[in-house]
């Protein structure tokens, strides 16, 4: 078992997957299911143990299913691990049956006590949650919704929270919350990794991930269809090569970058700023006049050209690889100007922020290009309230890739990026980059990636990935809280130098 995302498996799957997954390895390969029970007990005690080394009093609350079933074989796992074990049943014993009542006989018979969910404040030192597991698709209600709230009670007055699976209350499939739902300190998962614990409001409930097979053959999952595949630096090392030694400025790809109405110019500087940290061979700018002057002068391997409202910037289209627009776009005729020259070239497009809103107004589809958009603005493209994109983050990115085309990124915790080929989901990146900006940096990695010859898709997912890293790197430096975009210059530069990072 390991919490580094680097060590968790790239293939990763929705809540029916998985039960195929499960019954596939009882069936198909003649392993027990409750031998298959106690494999996963034993892994999830050893993560806890390993989180929380020292015995002290532990809390299990246990559903009627599998979950509980684990759960009770934990808490057998645990007294014999010296741990004072106080095992809640969220229903009678007398509705366990199948492997689960195997458990709870193996638990009973070797002295272990099962206690009624009384509602009352958890006084231990870790609570396991072993209540719902991966099946949920219905609200959480009655003693169970009520169990939640204890254990997050129990969470929030320092007590260690600890789910075995998932953390019960979030859908397996999605990462939507049914009501209620466990904030889990580390859970313990199996089999195959789930997508619900990875996007949406899963990496908020079930915190550090522990991942183990449980021994299963890699035969089992080579047929078993998946959702999507996790961004690894594998596949950053894979694509980005070393240059060549001959090459020049022009080989590297040149980026337009087009926003920065008045008083916004800072967004577009970054984006621009990024494709230059990201690689990219020359970067030009297209903003307004009260702007210009002073980004050269801050940054003087940007070319700057201040516009008006009525300028040609055909020249540039037409010199560009790639446009990058959309931050600090505004909304007047200044904005309908540069939108419309823009989206009539042939050129490769990175759109963001104002240019998404403006393409949501007057929506059309187009192979070559990039769509950034934070849940916000993926509900105006979609013409769907922001609840129902975060509800079903999948659906969502899904949609938008079928109704736009191109390549589209619905940012959040557990990016998704859709492509022609594959829905990729990044599982890095942190809280700190929840700052006004990230996305403009994004913006820049994603053109300058693609600029260097990147299919529109490739330069999408790895432009994620850098952007996503690099937030990792710089919070590791001085910390999430107060972190600014700009503080990734660096580590943008580094990542996409995979050789040396």
């Amino acid at each position: 078992m390991t919490e580094s995302s680097e060590y968790l498996p790239e293939v990763v799957y929705g809540a029916e997957q998985v039960a195929a997954l499960d019954r596939r390895f009882i069936e198909e390969f003649d392993v027990d299911g409750f031998e298959l029970m106690q494999r996963a007990a034993r892994a999830a005690y050893e993560e806890l143990a390993h989180i929380w080394a020292m015995p002290g009093t532990l809390c299990v609350f246990c559903g009627p299913g599998n979950n509980g079933a684990d759960g009770l074989l934990v808490a057998d796992l645990a007294r014999e691990g010296g741990w004072e074990v106080h095992a809640i049943s969220l229903v009678g014993t007398e509705q366990y049956s199948g492997d689960a009542a195997k458990a709870l006989s193996r638990y009973m018979d070797k002295g272990g006590t099962v206690e009624n969910f009384s509602n009352a404040t958890i006084e231990a030192d870790v609570v396991v949650d072993a209540l719902l597991g991966t099946g949920l698709n219905r609200d959480v209600e009655g003693d169970f919704a009520a169990a939640i709230e204890r254990i997050n009670e129990a969470g929030d007055a320092g007590i260690g929270v600890f789910a075995i699976d998932i953390a019960s209350g979030i859908d397996a499939s999605t990462g939507h919350v049914w009501a209620h739902a466990v904030r889990a300190d580390a859970t313990a998962t199996f089999i195959g990794l789930k997508l619900g614990m990875l996007t949406g409001e899963g990496p908020a409930h079930c915190g550090d991930i522990a991942f183990s097979a449980l021994d299963a053959p890699d035969e089992l999952h080579l047929e078993q269809p998946y959702v999507a595949r996790r961004l690894t630096h594998r596949r950053l090392r894979k694509t980005l090569r070393p240059r060549s030694r001959n090459q020049h400025k022009g080989d590297n790809g040149h980026v337009l970058c087009i926003g920065g109405n008045r008083g916004m110019g800072g967004s577009i500087r970054m984006s621009a700023e990024a494709a230059l940290r990201s690689g990219a061979g020359l970067v030009s700018v297209v903003c307004h006049a009260d702007h210009a002057g002073a980004m050269s002068q801050a940054r003087p391997e940007l070319m700057c050209l201040g516009v008006s409202e009525q300028a040609s910037i055909s020249t540039l289209v037409e010199a560009c690889d790639v446009i990058a627009i959309g931050p600090g776009l505004g909304s007047d005729a200044w904005t309908e100007n540069l939108w419309h020259q823009a989206v009539a070239s042939d050129k490769p497009l990175v759109v963001d922020a104002d240019a998404l809103n403006r393409l949501a107004r007057e929506p059309f589809e187009r192979d070559n290009w990039i769509l950034t958009p934070h849940p916000g603005e993926a509900g105006r493209l979609l013409d769907w309230p922001t609840p129902k994109v975060l509800d079903d983050r999948v659906k969502a990115v899904q949609t938008l890739r079928e109704r736009y085309g191109g390549s589209v990124v619905l940012k959040g915790a557990g990016s998704l990026i859709a492509t022609p080929e594959e829905l990729w989901l990044c599982t890095d990146g942190n809280p700190g980059m929840a700052v006004g900006g990230m996305g403009d940096l994004l913006t820049g990695v994603i053109a300058a990636l693609a600029a260097q010859g990147l299919e529109t898709s490739a330069a999408a997912s790895l432009g994620v990935y850098v952007h996503a890293r690099a937030g990792d790197q710089a919070a590791a430096a001085a910390g999430q809280r107060g972190m600014l975009p700009t503080d990734l210059f660096d580590a943008i530069r580094s990542f996409v130098n995979p050789g040396r990072s």
